[in-house]
């Protein structure tokens, strides 16, 4: 009955905060409020960092990562691989269990890779767990995976939520993905309302091995709510009445708020993210490299990034952030186009623009996190150029599609660029990007191609971060992933006085195991 009471008090919030009515607070539940929802709750069919936040509650994984984002054991308690790199045997911990009772065993994670590694439905990150051509089940707490060739960003991978381990009982449930998420990890799935709420409950079975929790056991606190609520304003306004603990807060207000001290603010570190402009390259204007560059020399991301987010991100020189493998802001520095808007008029000139013909392209740019006026000052700085770019702004879903619905048209005259954001805890992002076919269906060469191959391949760290930093150079130079931001995106989080032990992980995974709320 306990349970039953506990689900009755979680639909009246829901119902409250939908309708933006004051809900009494349960000292039980934790509420955190999003700008958006996830996609789905399978960890195969999705890359959004919105949904990889909640993977990480439900779902475990074989690594976790330390303080500066290093992997480390977690559910595997060791892993071995033999001198080719080609094999790796992972010994898991005794004793962890999924939300439905059954043991999570050697026999879970095959399921979970063989699922990945599906013939008709591939996880859209398949790339990135590396030419995987084997998972074998040794005994129930030891499995084997065999690699085609080494692959270097495997074990990082393993720490990632794309690896999140889905209990094999999901095959045999209902709804897998929509309504039901089987996991072992320290939130159970409730209910998911699309668009409206995650509602989850703590998992009185579960041990931490190795996230970056103090607490070594089930989450302090009883359930905890991600609740939608796309408006910056109506979010704060539930922050400031208790309705909501945790929040991402209106990004002009932030100093306002950290001078009243009225909310704690916490800003994400070590985010891995990377916001970039990207172009359909296949039919022109962006089909050629002078057109890329025109953008890229018009650009003045410093100034734009301050004059919207002011301390909050800082401008980016590297195709991946800061704190990964390989980022180097001189090295990178010398090999991005630098903001000349003279050079761009040029280069314009050359392709046969003018005041009387500019050059015309959609500026795909996805909701929040004040992205919409960002988009508008660099709108601004291109037209100061010559390049008439007209804004569309849609959810991240509908921006991921309609970017490879671009780069797969090949006729018109009218371009296309986005402002793409990425997040990732290893260079090897770039291989799933820009490498054939291309996770967009965008630019890719085989140059580049044969660049992006040895990277996923050097076990020596310096050769790896000498080959790394080429395909660095010949994004930059080709002008096609040219950096804007990092850390970006909206990873800042205010959080109210009442709320103890609220923590962000590298590559922004926030961790509620420790949070109390007091009185």
């Amino acid at each position: 009955m306990t349970e039953m009471r506990t689900k009755s008090w979680r639909t009246a919030a829901a119902i409250g905060l939908a309708a933006g009515l004051a809900v009494p607070a349960q000292a039980a539940d934790i509420v955190w409020a999003r700008y958006g929802d996830i996609d789905t709750l399978d960890p195969h069919r999705a890359t959004s960092t919105l949904s990889l936040q909640v993977w990480s509650l439900i779902y475990d994984t074989l690594l976790a990562v330390d303080a500066d984002g290093n992997p480390v054991p977690h559910v595997a308690k060791s892993w071995t691989s033999n001198e080719a790199g080609t094999e790796y045997t992972f010994s898991l911990q005794e004793g962890v269990m999924c939300h439905d009772g059954t043991p999570l065993d050697a026999s879970d994670v095959k399921y979970t890779i063989d699922q990945a590694f599906s013939e008709t439905t591939p996880s859209v990150t398949k790339g990135s767990w590396g030419p995987i051509t084997g998972a074998e089940v040794v005994d129930p707490l030891t499995i084997k995976l065999t690699l085609d060739t080494p692959f270097v960003a495997m074990i990082p991978f393993l720490a990632d939520s794309f690896s999140s381990i889905i209990c094999d009982s999901n095959a045999d449930a209902e709804g897998f993905g929509t309504t039901t998420a089987i996991g072992s990890g320290p939130w159970k799935l409730i209910s998911w309302t699309k668009g409206d709420r995650i509602v989850l409950e703590k998992n009185a079975d579960y041990t931490n091995f190795g996230k970056l929790a103090d607490n070594p056991g089930a989450p302090y606190e009883d359930g905890l709510i991600i609740a939608v609520v796309p408006e910056p304003q109506a979010r704060y306004a539930a922050l400031t009445t208790g309705e909501v603990h945790i929040a991402e807060p209106p990004f002009d207000d932030v100093p306002a708020i950290k001078d009243s001290g009225d909310l704690n603010i916490i800003v994400a570190e070590n985010t891995g993210q990377n916001v970039f402009w990207e172009f359909a390259a296949h039919r022109p204007p962006f089909n050629d490299k002078r057109a890329r560059l025109a953008v890229a020399h018009a650009t003045d991301a410093a100034t734009a990034i301050n004059l919207i987010y002011g301390d909050l991100s800082i401008p980016e020189m590297c195709p991946v952030s800061r704190g990964v493998f390989g980022n180097d802001q001189d090295f990178c520095a010398q090999y991005r186009p630098e903001y000349d808007p003279d050079k761009s008029r040029a280069l314009l000139a050359e392709l046969g623009y003018s005041d009387d013909n500019p050059l015309e392209t959609a500026l795909l740019v996805w909701t929040g996190g004040n992205r919409q006026k960002l988009g508008e000052v660099f709108q601004a700085q291109l037209a100061e150029v010559g390049i008439k770019a007209s804004i569309e702004i849609m959810d991240i879903g509908s921006l991921n599609a309609r970017v490879r619905q671009e780069n797969e048209n090949t006729e018109g005259t009218t371009g296309s660029m986005d402002m793409m954001t990425w997040s990732w805890y290893d260079p090897d992002i770039l291989y799933a990007l820009w490498h054939t076919p291309g996770a967009y269906r965008g630019y890719t060469s085989p140059e580049l191609d044969a660049i992006l191959d040895e990277t996923r391949v050097l076990t020596d760290p310096d050769a790896r971060k000498a080959k790394v930093q080429e395909a660095f150079r010949y994004l930059l130079e080709n002008a096609i992933h040219v950096p804007l931001y990092t850390p970006g995106w909206e990873w800042v989080f205010a959080v109210r006085p009442e709320v103890e032990g609220f923590k962000v992980a590298p590559f922004v995974y926030p961790i509620f195991s420790d949070v109390k709320i007091g009185g």
